[in-house]
């Protein structure tokens, strides 16, 4: 029997069930954010920006979608300028996460996907507060196993208290899934193939959701398809672009509002 595999797939099928009526509520938010023209922010910090990039833009994917990428909250050398150790210390500093969700065309009727395997962190949690406070839904994935611990945010929150939404990874505390015989720790981690895959859920019940309401959205295809060409995703990236042309639309007033100190 395989080490990881076996053990991934069990947790995957545990949050599959524990999950049910959650991926279904989330899905619906995400929908009615996508009917509407709206935009579905993905976020998180350190490898928890992974599900974020997996979600979009890749084959299979569709153009409600908007990843909150921030290059100061991921990592880009083990050591060293851009690396892990300054990192960790960003992302959990309070207060800074909103100066880069200003310049990002966040409205009202949008919804958030927040990803973050511990949910303690001040980056998730900071910008879960922030689109709260500017109408947007939010759905929170991360490891209820974390839930019990107490909060070191100035909120007294954790991620999930702030969401609309809490999915469940199943990943344990450690992340790491595989025992060693003579080892003091577990090694291989989970948390973030397990959100990877619970987002990857979400963009098929959504679409599902879409269908229902009779409508369809540019989706990426690989051009390894017959009858796909190269310019196929140039095409649905101009597609893109107009979403996002009207999403920064509405979102200027506040930013000037913001950048005078009056919001």
């Amino acid at each position: 029997m395989s080490l990881y595999i076996s053990r991934l797939t069990a947790l995957a099928n545990e949050a599959a069930e524990v999950n049910e009526e959650s991926l279904d509520k989330a899905a619906a938010l995400m929908a009615e954010t996508a009917a509407a023209g709206g935009l579905i922010h993905l976020y998180g910090s350190g490898h928890s920006v992974l599900p974020a990039q997996e979600t979009f833009p890749r084959y299979g994917s569709f153009i409600a979608f908007h990843p909150l990428t921030d290059p100061r909250v991921m990592w880009h050398n083990v050591l060293g300028a851009g690396g892990v150790r300054e990192l960790l210390w960003l992302e959990r500093t309070e207060g800074y996460a909103e100066k880069f969700l200003d310049h990002q065309p966040i409205n009202d009727g949008d919804t958030l996907v927040v990803f973050g395997h511990s949910g303690t962190n001040a980056s998730g949690i900071d910008t879960a507060l922030y689109c709260k406070k500017r109408g947007v839904k939010v759905i929170a994935i991360n490891s209820s196993f974390n839930r019990n611990k107490k909060s070191k945010h100035s909120s007294g929150k954790l991620l999930a208290d702030t969401a609309d939404v809490a999915i469940d990874t199943r990943s344990p505390v450690e992340d790491a899934i595989v025992p060693i015989d003579g080892w003091s720790r577990p090694v291989s981690g989970s948390s973030t193939v397990l959100a990877m895959i619970l987002m990857h859920e979400l963009v098929a019940r959504t679409a599902e959701k879409l269908a229902e309401k009779g409508i369809e959205l540019p989706v990426f295809a690989s051009p390894t398809i017959e009858g796909v060409t190269l310019n196929d995703t140039d095409e649905i990236y101009g597609q893109y672009k107009e979403r996002l042309i009207e999403a920064q639309s509405k979102h200027l007033p506040f930013f000037k509002e913001r950048m005078s100190g009056k919001a």
